[in-house]
């Protein structure tokens, strides 16, 4: 091979390179993410979860719409809720279903 045609073998390699690389970046690349609105972020639910994938703590809404905040402890055996729409706001409730402590 010449030196000319060396030459034209690299231009047209780098050339086949972009618009290849320009294709495959339309067609392959995900949609950008977009921000729903520039003061917040909306959802109906949160939830923190450990490591084996277990949800530890949540804020959200219930089936009636009603809105509460719940911490669960490690084992699974308390929970702690939070919710103004509940007649009892705060209350500490063990596995069974009895209410350890609770507040008005």
């Amino acid at each position: 091979m010449t030196h000319k045609q060396i030459l034209l073998l690299c231009v047209v390699s780098f050339i086949g390179g972009m618009v290849g690389s320009g294709v495959s970046y339309q067609l392959f690349s995900p949609a950008w993410v977009q921000a729903q609105s520039s003061n917040g972020i909306n959802a109906e639910e949160f939830l923190l979860l450990d490591a084996k994938g277990k949800a530890r703590a949540g804020l959200g809404l219930d089936a009636n719409g009603e809105v509460g905040f719940v911490l669960r402890s490690k084992d699974g055996n308390r929970t702690l809720t939070l919710s103004p729409d509940d007649p009892l706001v705060i209350k500490l409730v063990e596995r069974g279903g009895r209410i350890l402590w609770s507040a008005p």
